[in-house]
């Protein structure tokens, strides 16, 4: 018998890839294609199992994809919680507080938080980490991420996340070393981000090594969406089962 999956934020462009990709998939059995309520596709069919968009919760769930905006996190953990569903959770621009409730709530569920859930970008997320304390303190470090218009949260989770396993690799405390935007000389020690925000761009992100004599860069560039949401699948396919806990990717993936 096949998991029973809801997915949260299913209007939108993660949501509908997550959905189409479901229906080439024999993994799961879409149960819900929840939306905030009063928004304009509630109603219109999710074109998978006659499933309707809506912002109603099903009565039960084995597992729970949520790519939303923050504010619609606290509902989706409620639900998750009261029906012991699993829950992949790729929502970016949580708040501090907002995190901490998902992380409380791995007390009694398993999660799998991740500002990106595609299997190239865990990739990065890992190598930068490693190489940044391979080459050591004589080089530079920058971190630039480029992104379509409408992306509403900068600096990306996943820069800031590669800022994080940078800063756990070398052992530097991320408040103090991380520079949005840089103007005029670099701080020896300092981790530079930078945001773009133009057309269509789906998702670059590259990590900038430089010291003097040479420059090592480390690169990812999602092509499409279907990278996110192949890796949310996957991730939700591994946590059905799981002991309550906060997992990551790397669980998934074995980069640990």
């Amino acid at each position: 018998m096949k998991p029973k999956l809801v997915i949260v934020g299913a209007a939108g462009r993660m949501g509908q890839r997550i959905l189409s990709l479901c229906k080439e998939s024999a993994d799961f059995d879409i149960i819900a294609a929840v939306e905030t309520k009063g928004h304009p596709d509630s109603g219109k069919d999710a074109g998978i199992n006659g499933v309707k968009i809506g912002p109603e919760f099903p009565q039960t769930a084995d597992a729970v994809i949520e790519f939303a905006l923050p504010e619609a996190s606290e509902q989706t953990l409620r639900f998750c919680i009261e029906k012991k569903a699993a829950l992949v959770m790729g929502t970016t621009g949580l708040s501090t507080e907002q995190k901490k409730k998902v992380e409380a709530a791995a007390k009694d569920i398993p999660i799998i938080y991740g500002t990106n859930m595609s299997v190239g970008m865990n990739v990065l997320f890992s190598l930068a980490g490693k190489t940044a304390a391979m080459l050591g303190d004589e080089y530079d470090i920058e971190i630039i991420e480029q992104h379509h218009k409408f992306k509403k949260d900068a600096p990306s989770g996943s820069a800031l996340t590669l800022a994080e396993n940078i800063c756990k690799a070398t052992g530097r405390d991320l408040q103090n070393c991380v520079v949005f935007g840089r103007s005029g000389e670099r701080k020896k020690g300092t981790i530079g981000i930078h945001s773009v925000r133009a057309g269509d761009i789906t998702g670059v992100h590259s990590v900038i090594f430089g010291t003097q004599g040479e420059t090592v860069t480390l690169s990812h560039t999602a092509h499409s969406r279907d990278c996110f949401a192949k890796g949310a699948l996957c991730a939700a396919k591994w946590l059905v089962g799981k002991k309550p806990g906060f997992y990551t990717m790397a669980d998934v993936l074995k980069l640990k």
